[in-house]
């Protein structure tokens, strides 16, 4: 029997322990994979889950776009319906500039399919450095259908270059009315923010264009409307593929104004190429009839954006275009003042109706000589002559017996040195002096000379031709003041409801009854034997009126004002304001011509058409030329 051998080189393997080890590795990594699909359950069910709400909306988000639906802006007519401004759908050909790269050479090769001019490129820069760079700006508006036929065929050549069909505002009138309709303009940083501030952003997306002057923009609100909703599916690549849903804008409100556009042009033509405004209103409800500042400007330049040339010869223009005269523009009101004045006398006590002065044609106080116009003075002058003739010296006199403060605080009851609240913004206040406001605005004391030029509607005296137009209103209605509105009412466009603007008085100045007739008489007979004569003969109606000339300039003492040898921007304004007819006033204003010396013969005659059409229906429309033998003042 032989012996067993064991090769010395070879290792017994422990099978038993090599199973456990295995069994205990196949575990570890079955209980890693678990641990796996356990993590990825509870993720999967996190998000099917728990998070579905949430991803569910993304999918919507990618598969649903939300599109703005601009709503019609509301239209503005005058009391006859006469459309002063509307809307109308062009196309428009607009770049994006952060998706156009070269914008030159982008540019010149659409000028080869589609004109554009050099104010396009000047207004399209100016857009762009008011806008940001994914926004999309017109260079070209109102297409013809050969050139929308022409791009078209091109537009893959274009990278950023769409054609649009956008809404557009037009002033059918034109200037005629740029100051009181205002104009639209593209929404810029300043208006963004205060959409925000006011929570109004919203109702603005997809909106392009918001109100900046005048009506159309204190009446944003109710002009602009709701806007809309569509709900729109599209594919991967971002194309529409069907509409979901759609919520329909809301069309903005219509305002319907208390202004004759007719009497509005018969009014803008008088004044020929002279500048100056004038303000009509009804005394009855403080409605305006009409509204001129002269010159005006085309605001159908601003709907598109403005480009810089225009821009620059509107604002830099001698002739100041772009000021509202009507409401921002102060003059002195001359002896437009001095029916005002004498009521001041009447309620103070300082004079009665009978009372009079003998006037040698100045007045001496302290050394210093005032002067009337007439040399040698107007002789024995009551109340009634004092103001049919215009006569300096009474109210040189008045003036100081009353002093500045009574004289203040007596015309800022008829609303003098004070905004009327008229409903267009850009009102000015004006300057009532007074002794307070002097040590305010100058840090100095009044002195007792300065109140006698104050008398003639001279001195520190400044005024907007509303608040002439307004005061004079409020005495036509025996002191009873409404506040000045362009808005007869606001129409719901759906509804056809109409919500008028109140003609709520303001106050009541509580003047007597025999004063305010002393008055009215001394009106009436302007026009019919005094200063305002001449322009009102042969008038159908009896009217009130009172004449005025202002200085622009001061003379000195002992020199005469000559008008021919004073430069013509120097020379003294013409003013008058007016009621008719006599016995039941239904319409009162204010003009003002600028630089044209007398009020009897620049502003009166300007005044009598207007008159004539609103009460007669005469349309003479005519300028009115300078006649030199009118009466002076």
């Amino acid at each position: 029997m032989s012996e067993l051998t064991v090769n010395p080189g070879i290792e017994l393997r422990n099978s038993r322990l090599e199973i456990y080890h295995f069994r205990r590795r196949l575990a570890v990594a079955a209980g890693f994979v678990l641990l796996m699909f356990v993590l990825l359950f509870l993720r999967f069910f996190y998000l099917q889950v728990v998070m579905h709400d949430h991803y569910q909306t993304l999918a919507e988000a990618n598969r649903i776009s939300i599109v703005p639906i601009v709503p019609n802006r509301g239209i503005i007519v005058d009391r006859n319906g006469v459309v002063l401004a509307h809307n109308y759908s062009a196309y428009t050909l607009e770049i994006t500039p952060g998706k156009a790269g070269d914008l030159d050479a982008l540019i010149e090769e659409l000028s080869t399919l589609i004109e554009i001019a050099p104010k396009d490129r000047r207004r399209f820069n100016k857009l762009m450095e008011e806008s940001r760079n994914f926004e999309s700006l017109p260079i070209r508006t109102r297409l013809s259908d050969e050139e929308i036929a022409r791009f078209a065929a091109n537009r893959y050549r274009f990278p950023g270059v769409e054609i649009n069909a956008r809404p557009f505002r037009q002033y059918p009138q034109g200037e005629l009315f740029s100051h009181v309709v205002g104009h639209i303009g593209r929404i810029n940083q300043r208006d963004l923010d205060q959409l925000e501030a006011d929570d109004r952003l919203s109702n603005y997306r997809g909106t392009v264009y918001i109100g900046k002057t005048g009506l159309e923009h204190s009446y944003e609100r109710f002009l602009h409307g709701t806007t809309g909703v569509e709900e729109v599916e599209v594919d991967s690549g971002g194309r529409a593929v069907r509409t979901l849903s759609r919520t329909p804008p809301v069309s903005g409100n219509n305002l319907v104004l208390k202004l004759d556009a007719k009497l509005q042009e018969i009014a803008y033509r008088a004044f020929g190429d002279r500048r100056g405004a004038l303000v009509a209103i009804e005394p009855d409800t403080g409605g305006v009839l009409a509204f001129v500042s002269k010159p005006g400007f085309d605001p159908n330049f601003f709907v598109d954006g403005i480009d810089p040339q225009n821009w620059h010869e509107l604002n830099n223009s001698p002739d100041r275009p772009m000021i509202n005269r009507a409401l921002a523009g102060t003059y002195p009101p001359g002896s437009t003042f001095k029916p005002f004045m004498a009521l001041a006398a009447l309620t103070y006590g300082k004079r009665t109706p009978q009372q009079a002065i003998s006037d040698p044609g100045y007045f001496n106080f302290g050394g210093h000589v005032f002067r009337d116009d007439k040399v040698g003075g107007h002789g024995l002058v009551d109340m009634y002559k004092s103001i049919v003739v215009s006569c300096d010296t009474y109210y040189y006199v008045l003036a100081n017996d009353l002093g500045i403060d009574n004289i203040s605080k007596f015309m800022g009851r008829f609303g003098f040195g004070s905004r009327t609240g008229i409903d267009i913004a850009g009102e000015s206040a004006g300057i009532l002096p007074s002794q307070e406001w002097k040590m305010r605005r100058f840090k100095q004391k009044w002195y007792a000379g300065e109140t006698i030029s104050i008398g003639i509607g001279q001195g520190y005296n400044a005024y907007t031709p509303l608040q002439l137009a307004s005061a004079i209103a409020t005495l036509a209605k025996d002191g009873v003041m409404f506040r000045p509105h362009i808005v007869d009412y606001v129409e719901n466009v759906t509804t056809r409801e109409r919500t008028p603007v109140e003609p709520k008085p303001l106050r009541n100045l509580d003047l007597k009854p025999e004063h305010i007739a002393v008055i009215k008489q001394a009106l009436v007979g302007v026009n019919k034997e005094g200063t305002g004569a001449r322009a009102f003969a042969g008038a159908e109606y009896a009217s009130a009126g009172k004449t005025g000339t202002a200085q622009v300039i001061g003379i000195k003492q002992g020199e005469k004002y000559v008008e021919g040898r004073v430069h013509e921007r120097h020379r003294d304004h013409a003013l008058f304001i007016a009621y008719a007819p006599a016995e039941n006033p239904r319409i009162a204003l204010a003009v003002v011509v600028e630089n044209s010396g007398f009020g009897a013969r620049a502003a009166a005659p300007i005044a009598r058409q207007v008159l004539d059409y609103y009460l007669l229906g005469k349309d003479i429309a005519k300028p009115v030329k300078d006649d030199d033998s009118g009466t002076s003042d």
